[in-house]
């Protein structure tokens, strides 16, 4: 008995040594697989965001004899430069920085040799830009790269000669977003025309005005919820306070710098700024570990969630003329099919931003959390909020809303020998299939079913109701083509007295 005992405490140690180094060597993993990158929410790089999402879902294969006939595409524009706004914020953190390595060193009786060399010299990259928001050369990449694939994914579809009536290319009178309109045409006609060496062609993007477009900038012309989100957005900075107190706490004690809110909340734009336009993630990045990252990510998740996602269902259902135009395209597309020989459309390709992408999603019903959701939207219910680090959630923004990241809805035409239903679409979310909700998780979903359970419900709302504020009476929608010289005009002189937004 006494021999077992000994024997036990001379194991013991061992075991309890084993298992730490187990637990040390799996957290050692996490962080050396950890990329900063992947965690940006709406800073996101296209290429990393599909570099990061994880999908333990197997996709059934298109049903025999199916062929697409029309396609759908939502996109958002490729990677910009910071905006006016925020390149202001980065040369105000430049002062902040000097005053802190200037003043408060040691606050804490740490050296200064314990603050990283990158910090006593940083200087913004950006401060000698007058103007910003400009789609940068990886941002044309992502969008002429995806033009290419687009083709090879649906190489018959996408055949025919080019013109106007066959592919409708829409964007935004934003520039970012007009110049990543461009950038997907030259992938998608690459090879097809005779300009230059690589026989590019030319191509016709359509913008509707800024005061106007309804359907790609309804955030703007809603006047109701731009009232929302400016009431809303105090309540989302209390929503992040306790991390960003957290963080503080962490980073002032670990650096010896009295660090504020403020400055976590603009080094952590840094750190996205870099780590997504100049690949640098050893700065900034590097002040942060895995789980503040996660946390700061969250944070950026949330008032995504509460100002242009599930958090309210005006942020959706304001999309309701962009769902429309979806939904008319596939019924002009069918009624086409039944006359064969016709020349009709076969793409419809939209090119917006964040704001506009992310409803879009929603109305889909596509990165909700939990069971029974679509009843919810429904019942005009706001979602909860995405579970906070390190529960997961599936509203992560930088799967939601990269950069360039985009929805597909591809119209199918299948055979009609066992069913019913000759018309289906399928959902490409980043060009991957995703189930949707609103067709009881089906990846291909009967053209009628898809029309009563996703589409009829949203179309039952008015934009014009929807978007008028309550001491108002609802006011008449001007029809572009009526009024688009007028208002071209007005936004001419009048661009540099507009208010400024930060749109993604």
């Amino acid at each position: 008995m006494n021999d077992n005992k000994e024997e036990i405490k001379t194991v013991m140690p061992i075991i309890l040594l084993i298992f730490f180094l187990f637990l040390f060597s799996n957290f050692r993993a996490e962080e050396l697989t950890f990329d900063v990158r992947q965690h940006l929410s709406t800073v996101t790089r296209y290429d990393a965001s599909k570099g990061g999402r994880n999908s333990n879902h197997t996709v059934p294969p298109r049903p025999d004899g199916c062929v697409p006939i029309h396609l759908n595409l939502v996109a958002r524009h490729g990677t910009r430069a910071p905006t006016k706004k925020r390149i202001e914020e980065l040369n105000s953190l430049e002062n902040e920085l000097k005053k802190l390595l200037g003043d408060d060193v040691g606050i804490i009786g740490l050296s200064l040799h314990q603050v990283p060399s990158w910090l006593k010299k940083w200087k913004s990259p950006w401060s000698e830009k007058v103007n910003g928001g400009e789609l940068i050369l990886e941002g044309e990449e992502e969008l002429y790269d995806l033009g290419i694939r687009t083709k090879k994914l649906f190489p018959d579809l996408l055949s025919d000669d080019y013109h106007p009536n066959v592919y409708t290319i829409k964007a935004t009178q934003i520039d970012r977003a007009s110049a990543s309109a461009v950038a997907f045409g030259m992938g998608l006609f690459n090879g097809s025309g005779s300009l230059g060496s690589d026989r590019h062609r030319a191509f016709s993007v359509v913008s509707e005005s800024r005061a106007n477009d309804t359907m790609l900038r309804f955030f703007e012309c809603c006047r109701r919820y731009k009232k929302y989100k400016k009431k809303q957005k105090p309540e989302v900075e209390k929503l992040k306070e306790p991390v960003l107190h957290d963080i503080t706490k962490s980073l002032t004690k670990r650096y010896g710098l009295n660090f504020t809110q403020q400055h976590i909340s603009s080094l952590w734009f840094l750190c996205k700024q870099e780590a997504s336009l100049l690949n640098k993630t050893n700065q900034a990045c590097g002040l942060f570990n895995p789980s503040e990252v996660a946390l700061l990510e969250w944070t950026d998740d949330i008032e995504v969630f509460m100002l242009k996602g599930y958090g309210n269902p005006l942020n959706y259902r304001m999309g309701v003329h962009l769902l429309k135009d979806v939904f008319e395209s596939m019924k002009n597309a069918i009624k086409a099919k039944q006359d064969p020989g016709r020349l009709y459309e076969k793409a419809r390709l939209r090119f917006s931003h964040a704001e506009t992408v992310i409803p879009f999603t929603c109305l889909l019903g596509l990165f909700r959390e939990g069971e029974g959701f679509y009843k919810q939207i429904q019942k005009k219910q706001p979602l909860e909020l995405p579970p906070r680090p390190p529960a997961t959630r599936n509203w992560k923004v930088s799967n939601v809303s990269p950069f360039a990241g985009n929805n597909m809805l591809v119209l199918y035409s299948c055979p009609v020998a066992d069913s019913s239903d000759e018309y289906f679409v399928q959902v490409l979310h980043n060009e991957e299939p995703i189930a949707m909700p609103g067709c009881d998780g089906s990846y291909f979903c009967p053209f009628n079913i898809f029309k009563d359970k996703i589409v009829d419900p949203s179309l039952k709302h008015d934009f014009k109701k929807l978007c008028t504020l309550n001491e108002e009476q609802p006011t008449q929608v001007l029809e572009s083509s009526k009024l688009s010289l007028f208002n071209w005009f007005f936004w001419l002189f009048n661009d540099d007295k507009q208010p400024r937004k930060d749109e993604l």
